[in-house]
């Protein structure tokens, strides 16, 4: 197989010939450069969150939950105390009242399901305000920001295995409660105030 400056030879001797290795070669390249930025793309997580409302039959060790595909489930919520030796307790965060929208992670045992993490969607809705952020998570997934200098404003959020992600930052929910959310991630922990 001849080399490419060999089969080249003859338009190389005019200067179109230079031009159109130059073209050739930067062709290659933004080629090169787009299948590179390709492979960037976000891979899908699967979610192992169940969906649904929580049912009347939820109680202070139990959450009865009615899933979004119609089903009905018990989950079990472990609790710290100082009898028993449980290592992680159930994290319920909003609390847990009949009809609230409920976001529920948990495991299998051999007899039973128990919640790891518990989150009150219905809770989290709401306007919440902080020294620089002030946003109302909404219904259906979109946040509105209510300061219009915001450089970065977070438009949207679901929760995905048990994670607040706000566009693409990931929080865990520390604390939610009737008039306050701290969310964490790698750059510390946020405080915000429900507005009313």
């Amino acid at each position: 197989m001849k080399s490419i400056s060999v089969l080249l030879r003859p338009m190389l001797k005019g200067g179109m010939g230079l031009l159109f290795l130059v073209l050739m070669l930067a062709a290659c390249d933004a080629k090169k450069k787009q299948q590179i930025e390709d492979t960037d793309e976000v891979v899908e997580v699967n979610d192992t969150t169940v969906y649904g409302v929580c049912g009347e039959g939820t109680s202070m060790h139990s959450l009865e939950i009615i899933t979004d595909a119609g089903d009905t489930l018990v989950y079990t919520l472990l609790s710290q105390d100082a009898e028993t030796e449980v290592e992680t307790p159930s994290d319920v965060q909003g609390g847990l009242m009949a009809g609230d929208k409920m976001a529920v992670t948990g495991h299998k045992t051999a007899d039973e399901l128990v919640a790891d993490r518990v989150i009150n969607v219905t809770s989290l809705l709401g306007h919440w305000t902080s020294i620089d952020k002030n946003f109302t998570i909404e219904e259906g997934g979109t946040v509105h920001s209510a300061v219009k200098a915001e450089t970065n404003p977070w438009t949207s959020w679901k929760i995905l295995n048990g994670s607040l992600l706000l566009n693409r930052d990931t929080f865990c929910i520390e604390c939610l409660s009737a008039d306050s959310l701290y969310l964490e991630n790698a750059n510390g922990i946020f405080t915000f105030k429900r507005q009313k």
